[in-house]
């Protein structure tokens, strides 16, 4: 749990209790002390389970990149094995696939290079 959570409820609290004075004794000012000092409270403990819950997440996603770190062979066999699969399956079909990847690779090879924009001024030297 995170300190400003704790400190944020003890405001909250302290500011409610401020607030309840001020209403028995019917001094506005303490009253609207107390609501300030119960929101200021609130704003605090909100901020920390932001915090508290951004560090869950952090723990969860480093969690969750150990284990596929960890087990990554493991993944990558069950991913030849639903390639194989798929190609077993339908050969044809993984055959058009191959040929539009190479197809697409080659034109993205053998493309002419950019020229350089036409430039206005003209050198006649």
């Amino acid at each position: 749990m995170d300190k400003d959570r704790i400190f944020g409820t003890a405001k909250e609290f302290a500011g409610k209790a401020e607030g309840a004075v001020g209403e028995a004794t019917g001094d506005a000012q303490t009253q609207a002390s107390g609501r300030a000092r119960e929101a200021a409270g609130t704003v605090q403990d909100l901020y920390g389970q932001a915090k508290d819950a951004a560090r869950d997440a952090a723990d969860t996603a480093v969690n969750y990149a150990k284990d596929a770190y960890e087990h990554r062979g493991e993944t990558i066999r069950g991913g030849q094995k639903a390639v194989a699969r798929s190609v077993q399956d339908n050969p044809l079909g993984a055959l058009l696939i191959a040929g539009g990847i190479g197809f697409a690779l080659a034109l993205l090879m053998t493309r002419q290079p950019r020229r350089p924009p036409p430039s206005r001024w003209r050198y006649y030297g």
